[in-house]
């Protein structure tokens, strides 16, 4: 199958969709999307299986299938990463003592985003009694309410600056793999004062462990990866390679790569 980018431009960082178009055919509407395997790049919310579907009638698919951005966007990669990253507690079960008997401090977030440029009103919970809060009133934002909330115990990480509302910019990289081969990384603090850090060789492997995991359930994903005070690396978060912001990663390495792998793929 020709691959094809189906991008959302007004979502994308400044120049990233003429950078893309220098690596692959790069479209905006999925009408121009016929026998394709179709990279979408913030295109494919908030109905992901009714594009796939549309997609389907014209012989092309998502380089993510339905069934493998739900593992990523329902949290479900949490069962086979968890020795990777925080302890995680769902909503339903949050509050039952025999689930979770740790009291604190948590982040608290939906499955998919978070409030964290609010930290420390609408993320980060000292105890039990304020994440219960924090979850109540991400309950009532119609865009993460409707993800289901997840409560993770905090890990303090090695961290550099501190920004509004007691952000924690901290030793944290976003990489992009398609399976387990590396297309690009980056400093995920693009906001920070300070962002021309040099990726540790550390996180890499580490990532790269992490990723041999995750290609049997997806296949273009995300791994945000952290050091923590006490020398560590976790996992913070997966997500769907195709929605996921660039962070400080660069758009020629990751669209020259990622041309490269599908090319020879598929």
């Amino acid at each position: 199958m020709k691959p094809v980018v189906l991008f959302r431009k007004h979502l994308a960082e400044d120049g990233e969709f003429e950078v893309c178009q220098n690596y692959f055919e790069t479209v905006e509407l999925r009408t121009k999307c016929k026998d394709n395997l179709v990279i979408g790049r913030y295109a494919c919310l908030p109905h992901y299986n009714e594009l796939a579907a549309d997609l389907c009638m014209v012989g092309s698919r998502l380089i993510n299938l339905p069934q493998e951005h739900r593992w990523i966007a329902n949290f479900n990669w949490y069962d086979r990463l968890k020795d990777y990253t925080p302890r995680t507690w769902f909503g339903y079960d949050f509050n039952l003592s025999n689930c979770c008997d740790y009291n604190g401090p948590f982040v608290v977030k939906g499955r998919t985003n978070s409030k964290k440029f609010q930290w420390n009103k609408m993320m980060f919970a000292r105890d039990k009694l304020q994440a219960t809060n924090i979850a109540c009133d991400l309950m009532a934002d119609s865009y993460i309410g409707e993800q289901g909330i997840v409560f993770r115990e905090y890990v303090p990480l090695e961290t550099y600056e501190i920004g509004v509302n007691g952000l924690p910019f901290t030793n944290e990289w976003r990489m992009f793999f398609h399976r387990d081969i590396l297309l690009s990384c980056g400093y995920y603090w693009s906001i920070a004062e300070k962002t021309d850090y040099e990726c540790p060789p550390e996180a890499i492997a580490f990532a790269t462990e992490v990723a041999k995991i995750a290609k049997s359930f997806a296949t273009f994903f995300v791994l945000d990866v952290a050091k923590t005070e006490d020398g560590r690396w976790i996992l913070i978060e997966v997500n769907d390679g195709q929605q996921s912001g660039l962070s400080e990663n660069n758009p020629h390495m990751l669209y020259k790569n990622l041309a490269t792998v599908v090319n020879a793929t598929y």
